[in-house]
């Protein structure tokens, strides 16, 4: 006898709702797992390098030959300007068709303006365009087998050259040209060439990061074959203009000669270098010898450009007021290796100089950010021991979550009772600058900012551009056995009256344009500098300032001059930098860009909205022949941890895949809970 199915019981009302809501629970917990994922914090993947070629998976696509790379760097060094010209050399062993991409750093104060590509006895002059006018040229070319080059600028030390057509055995060379002014700083001048772009942390897409994958190339882990790519040489012909006491390259051997006592050639010790860290020149004149005042002139265009360096005398010794010193350390998996080692023992120095009436704190941070005590303490015995330990047990780990830290250390407050001054040690291997620049600037209130930049490849656009809007000073230490003298260096400048209220007085009726516009406070060793643009070389220029309450005065000839060429493009360089500033300040964005394209056209600078394209117009690829995409690894930095940076997950991405685990067991959970009601 057949049994008649009874209908099952319909689910409690509660139950529902309870399951519906579970099940929304769940399903929302696995979309923001998937959603952080995909805008999860992360440093670029590293490239793989097998049997002696390089090999490297471009974005997105299989494993391929990259063409292999060498540059060449000239500098004519004259006073205190650099003329650069760097060669890079691509070329290509294999039996297919290439287009190469290569993302390298610049000095971010460097004004790029020419462009070269060199292909057998051809030479094509680059020419200047708008970017996306610039790059619809070169894809056209790419796209009808000429060979081409394109040159961007993606921060303004970090740039791209893309070289497409790049054919079988061949070699294409590009050349570009770049000027500067070199940093003068307690008696020394220095010059610092960048040769690799670090892996940058990039945080959730939140902060929209809008061009995080072009500035993180891929980088090749250190020991492969593949390292041996993209050797570079170093030239400097210096003429400092007066005799010379001492030059020392601080991170690479070199060979000096010596034809005058004012001039130097300096190469590569071996002649060439791995790309894995920067090189840094320094050099003092003989102290009877120093120049307290340089005015170089160039004439262009009708205009007279003009280069003013002025250097104040020593301030008087004076009674310290008291300070509040917050101290901020980066322990992020970027800072692992000599690196972290460096920025403990630059910290401890720190401490220890701190005097009785002085307070203190000190903050750490990676993924997260952490603050000693909770609040601004005396520096008593007690409390400074107990810092120094805690700094001892620090270790570098994790992503580099830098906002945290800045909501930490600036509170926008003002202290009549004491100087408060934020140092700020780390290697700015982050991507979201811009984010950054805005939270210094809208919460520094009374605090001065000094970074310190640790390591061998720190990112000295964010280091310096932080300081300057910190009202600080930047501060490079590359070597351990650097770390005492250049502390020593910062802690004059802590301790020491500014000169203040600086500005520059011109000759009434002379029409000039200078920048920067507004002239920085100036600590101890560093010089006045600014470059104008005048309509003649007429009276003279007064510089006045204010140092505890004492005026301080200097005046300098304008028809005194030496003559120097380039001037003209620092001038635009500088004023292209004062307008995208502005940006920060609220300026209309189509109205700098329109400002900014007309000047670096009349300057042929590449800026964040021109760049440089070069076309020869000979086809070179028959359309029927494939052409296969490239980007050139950087190198691993000097002294950086490989399994701090790639072996650990940032904050962001544990947390993104917690979430996805913790969504997948309730959707379980949930469906269990139906089954058994059903």
């Amino acid at each position: 006898m057949e049994t008649e199915k009874q209908p099952r019981p319909a689910l409690p009302l509660l139950a529902l709702l309870a399951l519906a809501s579970a099940l929304g629970v769940a399903v929302a917990i696995a979309l923001a797992g998937v959603a952080m994922l995909l805008a999860a914090p992360a440093y670029a993947a590293p490239s793989e390098a097998k049997e002696g070629m390089l090999f490297l998976r471009a974005r997105g696509a299989d494993p391929v030959a990259a063409p292999l790379l060498g540059t060449e760097v000239v500098f004519q060094v004259s006073g205190p300007v650099a003329r650069a010209r760097v060669v890079q050399t691509f070329r290509n062993p294999h039996d297919v068709w290439y287009e190469g991409i290569y993302v390298f750093p610049l000095p971010e104060s460097g004004a790029v303006d020419a462009l070269r590509l060199v292909v057998g006895s051809r030479i094509v002059e680059g020419e200047i365009r708008e970017r996306n006018a610039a790059r619809q040229a070169y894809a056209q070319a790419r796209g009808a087998g000429q060979r081409a080059a394109l040159l961007d600028q993606e921060r303004p030390n970090i740039f791209t050259t893309s070289v497409a057509n790049i054919g079988p055995g061949e070699t294409v060379v590009v050349e570009l040209e770049y000027q500067q002014v070199l940093r003068y700083d307690s008696g020394r001048f220095s010059l610092r060439f960048p040769m690799v772009v670090g892996p940058r942390y990039i945080p959730a897409a939140s902060l929209q990061v809008a061009d995080a994958m072009r500035i993180t190339p891929p980088v090749m882990q250190p020991g492969t074959e593949g390292e041996r790519t993209n050797p570079v040489a170093i030239q400097v012909m210096l003429d400092a203009g007066v005799a010379l006491a001492a030059i020392e390259s601080a991170h690479h051997r070199i060979e000096v000669k010596a034809p005058s006592d004012s001039r130097r050639e300096i190469v590569l010790a071996g002649g060439t270098t791995p790309a894995n860290r920067d090189f840094e020149l320094a050099w003092s004149p003989r102290p009877a010898a120093l120049p307290q005042a340089a005015w170089f002139t160039e004439e262009k265009d009708g205009k007279h450009y003009g280069l003013l360096m002025l250097l104040p005398p020593a301030a008087p010794r004076s009674a310290r007021l008291p300070r509040e010193v917050i101290f901020v350390l980066d322990t992020s998996g970027s800072m692992g290796g000599a690196s972290i080692r460096q920025a403990k023992e630059a910290l401890e120095l720190a401490l220890a100089r701190l005097q009785p009436q002085d307070r203190f704190n000190v903050i750490e941070f990676n993924s997260s950010a952490h603050a000693l005590f909770d609040a601004a303490r005396a520096a008593d015995p007690d409390n400074l021991r107990a810092a120094t330990r805690w700094v001892r047990a620090l270790e570098a780990r994790g992503g580099t979550e830098m906002a945290a830290a800045l909501h930490l250390a600036l509170d926008g407050a003002d202290d009549p009772e004491h100087v408060r001054q934020v140092i700020f040690l780390t290697d700015g291997a982050v991507g979201n600058e811009e984010h950054l620049f805005g939270l210094i600037r809208a919460r520094l209130g009374g605090s001065r900012l000094f970074t310190i930049g640790i390591g061998s490849a720190p990112n000295s656009h964010f280091m310096t551009k932080a300081a300057q809007l910190g009202r600080g000073t930047f501060t490079y230490i590359g070597r351990v056995d650097e770390v005492r003298s250049r502390m020593g260096e910062l802690f004059a400048k802590l301790e020491t009256p500014v000169l203040k209220g600086v500005q520059a007085h011109w000759p009434a009726g002379v029409a000039v344009e200078v920048w920067p516009a507004r002239l920085p406070d100036l600590y101890a060793g560093e010089p006045v500098v600014l470059v104008a643009r005048l309509d003649r070389l007429e009276g003279e220029v007064r510089v006045v300032g204010e140092r505890s309450g004492a005026a301080w005065e200097a005046r300098l000839p304008l028809q005194h001059s030496s003559s120097a060429s380039g001037l003209g493009s620092l001038w635009a360089r500088e004023k292209v930098s004062a307008l995208v500033d502005s940006l920060r300040e609220g300026a209309a964005e189509a109205d700098v860009r329109a400002r900014v394209i007309e000047l670096a056209e009349a300057h042929r600078l590449v800026t964040k909205y021109t760049s440089f394209v070069a076309v020869d117009k000979t086809p070179a690829r028959a359309p029927e022949e494939a052409l296969k995409l490239a980007e050139v690894p950087a190198l691993f930095p000097e002294g950086w941890d490989y399994a701090k940076v790639y072996g650990e997950l940032p904050r962001g991405a544990t947390d993104s895949r917690l979430a996805l685990l913790l969504g997948t067991l309730a959707i379980v959970l949930g469906l269990v809970a139906m089954r058994r009601f059903t």
